[in-house]
């Protein structure tokens, strides 16, 4: 009996399998350079580098927090 390893390199060495990859791919290039597909990949990149940032403490685009600095007007610090 094949071991796991054999039959995933015996699919990846396929013809088929490789044409099915290559038309992906190609598709997947149209995809990223539509520019509307572009503007929303850059709307979620800089979400996900906002909250890395919030989480680690620092940067801008947080919501405010334990640490923020109470704006004027605002709700008084505890």
């Amino acid at each position: 009996m094949a071991s796991l390893f054999d039959r995933v390199a015996k699919l990846a060495r396929d013809p088929r399998t490789q044409q099915m990859v290559n038309k992906a791919a190609v598709k997947a290039k149209e995809v990223a350079n539509d520019p509307k597909n572009r503007a929303r990949i850059e709307q979620g990149r800089a979400k996900v580098q906002a909250e890395i940032a919030k989480r680690r403490g620092g940067g801008s685009g947080g919501t405010g927090g334990p640490g923020a600095t109470p704006t004027p007007g605002g709700p008084a610090p505890r």
